[in-house]
């Protein structure tokens, strides 16, 4: 069975960090640096293909990818669901 959307993002972060164990789902993805300028563009990317959405930079609020109970809100509600 595959990962959850979430635990792929999940994973992502993990991935480039590899002194972090675990990402809480409070936990503030940019003001931690888990997410900054040089890995955004590849995380929206990354985010559009789990949740199958064009997303438009021009118009991405970043407290819709803050934190990843924000992420599952705003990028995979319809799967909760």
């Amino acid at each position: 069975m595959a990962d959850s959307p979430l635990q792929q993002v999940k994973d992502w972060i993990l991935k480039r960090h590899s002194d972090r164990e675990d990402v809480p789902r409070d936990l503030d993805l940019i003001e931690n640096r888990l997410i900054d300028s040089l890995s955004f563009v590849e995380f929206v990317f990354l985010l559009e293909q789990l949740s199958g959405q064009t997303i438009e930079m021009e118009t991405l609020e970043v407290d819709a990818i803050r934190t990843l109970d924000a992420i599952e809100t705003h990028f995979f509600c319809a799967e909760v669901k």
